[in-house]
């Protein structure tokens, strides 16, 4: 009996898989404009204009919050650590992936300490908290509002500024510090597990027949974040290669 049980399938939860897919579009979209900008096809401001630092928030934001909604539903299907840990491999390896690429087209303003690094340390901290209940609450709202009231020069170094305590922001394509973001994530598990206790519907109600893609993109998040910008760029320099031969 107890075999039986722990051979049963885990659900899939295809409202969280669409969500996914949403963030990651978005993100492509984002992405492919910052390529355009980088090869002279188009003129915006990335790192100032608010059309777009707001919307990169967004998109983080909608990341690391649908991988806290992620870690609730693995606390309440009691998921073990060797499956945590082969996930979890997954996201660092390719972290370190991004961090190579990165510093192989930008070696001034390489990702040291982007989205995927930031998930990858904030899913550790998760895991060993998500039993917190309530209480995460509250320590999201300090994770969020510490990095404003406390910052000091000893982070801001490539060594140390992953914890987010900065006094400037580090010149790199991409930062996803600690803090505030493990604020987001904990806001993710803590609604995550209300959800499955409260409003189980919410999440693991059926999906219209024309969002069905979007459940099955989301299942794929990780491979797509690292394809996309390979794709794009070079959809871009095939682009430009075109129109100087016409």
């Amino acid at each position: 009996m107890k075999s039986a049980v722990a051979a049963a399938p885990r659900p899939r939860y295809d409202r969280l898989d669409a969500l996914r897919a949403i963030a990651i579009v978005w993100m492509a979209i984002f992405h492919f404009s910052f390529d355009l900008d980088h090869y002279g096809l188009i003129r915006q401001d990335f790192h100032h204009d608010p059309f777009w630092t707001v919307q990169r928030t967004c998109i983080v934001t909608l990341f690391v919050f649908c991988a806290g909604l992620g870690q609730a539903i693995a606390f309440e299907q009691q998921q073990g650590w060797p499956r945590f840990w082969r996930r979890w491999a997954q996201v660092a390896g390719c972290a370190v992936l991004v961090s190579v690429g990165s510093y192989l087209m930008f070696p001034r303003s390489y990702i040291s300490f982007g989205v995927l690094h930031g998930i990858a340390l904030m899913l550790i901290v998760t895991r060993l908290t998500a039993g917190c209940g309530r209480w995460l609450w509250p320590l999201g709202l300090v994770a969020l509002l510490l990095p404003r009231v406390v910052q000091a020069p000893f982070f801001d170094s490539r060594w140390t500024d992953w914890v987010g305590l900065v006094t400037r922001l580090p010149v790199t394509e991409d930062y996803v510090p600690l803090l505030p973001w493990l604020g987001v994530m904990w806001w993710g598990v803590a609604a995550g597990r209300w959800v499955l206790a409260q409003r189980t519907a919410w999440i693991a109600g059926a999906l219209p027949r024309a969002a069905q893609p979007l459940a099955l993109l989301g299942r794929w998040s990780l491979a797509f974040y690292m394809l996309h910008q390979p794709v794009l760029i070079g959809l871009v320099l095939l682009a430009i290669r075109m129109r100087s031969g016409a």
